[in-house]
């Protein structure tokens, strides 16, 4: 017997037999939220999602908190008031995608069998790639905004701050919003700067990356930003180990660095840097169960749903799209892209349930609002291939501007919690 208790945002089960819905998502955060709704207001019945969290973080946000300019507690919500009426939420954890049976597999021992699938389950953070950072996290000065428990210490940190070094990474895998191990580090330097010590403070950019922003329009701003505070670019520096009790960060050189192109077949140099304070961007992929699935890209360990980067269909599964964090799709992984993502796939998924070819295609639009300090941002606008494309009327969104810092912490969660996930944006 299926139990089902009765909300009024849907219907949540609880049962150990198999259940089957024409339209099954994976993952009920930004991604899978969006296009729930969309569907919905689209007229598709029968629409489930799994997704085990109670409560649905606003994570755009989590910069700010860390900078000591919003509150936390604002930027959490209870899941269920965003599950659209009339949609099936399956409070359970989903551990296996079977494609070829049609069918997804939970924790809690249910089958969940579907028509359609989309895969929106987000991204996994892997700090256990890094070598005695989980022992460390949230003490001897280690912070990171990436996870909900973890932003406050990046304040308390920050204000402990006096002076000496301040030191922020970035790995080499995709991450959520490519602009966050950025934002925090031009907020400590201007805060360093407003309380008196900038002098006194050493910034330093450890990053895997080779540049400080792919989109050449946007790297001719944050060269400038870095010139301003005198922050100590290392990039081709991936952080492989953090030693709490010394205080120093552990950094490898990527293939892409000088020394290890001159010499390849010599073992990778590392370098110790000493830090007062350390904001750490961990390794992150796709879930596991996702890696562990067919409908992982073979290309690369890291797991992603392997789709068309232009339609959002699965390129082996003709019923199975997927967007946002866990996908394939070669932007940057943020809630703008998400936001243009969605109705490209809902249309398309729409097309394909009716027998039809999807033909709707996504450029690629992303945007990353990169805060430069309190009260300064400007917006990163930009397609596949890096190229640049502003959509903002009117004002240079180039510029770093006040009214842009106030459509970060007002404007945009106020879209995000009333318009795009509940459809309308």
């Amino acid at each position: 017997m299926i139990l089902r208790e009765e909300k009024t945002t849907g219907l949540q089960i609880s049962s150990k037999e198999r259940l089957q819905h024409r339209v099954l998502i994976v993952g009920g955060g930004t991604a899978g939220l969006t296009v729930a709704a969309q569907l919905r207001r689209r007229g598709v019945e029968d629409v489930a999602i799994i997704e085990p969290s109670e409560r649905h973080y606003y994570q755009p946000a989590w910069t700010l908190v860390g900078a000591g300019a919003y509150s936390l507690e604002a930027t959490v919500r209870p899941e269920e008031r965003y599950v659209p009426p009339g949609v099936r939420w399956i409070r359970d954890y989903a551990e296996e995608i079977d494609p070829a049976q049609q069918v997804v597999r939970t924790r809690g021992g249910k089958e969940v069998g579907y028509e359609f699938l989309v895969v929106a389950a987000g991204i996994q953070l892997d700090w256990h790639k890094v070598e005695g950072l989980e022992e460390t996290l949230g003490k001897n000065g280690v912070a990171s905004n990436y996870r909900y428990d973890l932003v406050p210490k990046t304040w308390a940190f920050l204000q402990q701050f006096k002076g000496g070094v301040a030191l922020f990474t970035a790995p080499s895998t995709p991450i959520k919003c490519g602009g966050a191990p950025q934002k925090i580090m031009y907020l400590t330097a201007d805060y360093a700067r407003r309380k008196g010590f900038a002098k006194d403070a050493q910034i330093i950019f450890g990053s895997a990356g080779t540049t400080i922003f792919g989109v050449p329009e946007v790297k001719a701003v944050l060269d400038r930003v870095v010139a301003r505070y005198g922050i100590d670019t290392r990039f081709h520096h991936e952080l492989v180990a953090v030693d709490g009790e010394k205080k120093e960060a552990v950094f490898e050189f990527t293939p892409n660095h000088p020394e290890v192109k001159a010499n390849p077949q010599a073992p990778r140099p590392r370098v110790r840097i000493p830090y007062d304070f350390l904001h750490v961007v961990p390794p992150q992929s796709a879930p596991d169960f996702i890696k562990q699935s067919p409908l992982a890209d073979p290309s690369t360990p890291l797991g992603w749903v392997q789709v068309d980067k232009h339609t959002l269909q699965h390129v082996r599964f003709p019923n199975v799209f997927s967007l946002g964090d866990a996908s394939s799709l070669p932007t940057s992984k943020t809630g703008a892209a998400i936001r243009k993502q969605a109705p490209v796939l809902v249309d398309n998924l729409l097309a394909v349930m009716k027998g039809k070819s999807p033909e709707k295609k996504y450029d690629g639009y992303t945007s990353c609002p990169l805060v430069t300090a309190y009260g300064k941002m400007f917006l990163a606008e930009f397609l596949y291939d890096n190229v640049w494309h502003p959509t903002v009327p009117l004002i240079n969104t180039q510029k770093e501007r006040y009214d842009m810092w106030l459509l970060k912490k007002y404007g945009l969660p106020f879209m995000y919690w009333n318009l795009m996930l509940k459809g309308r944006a």
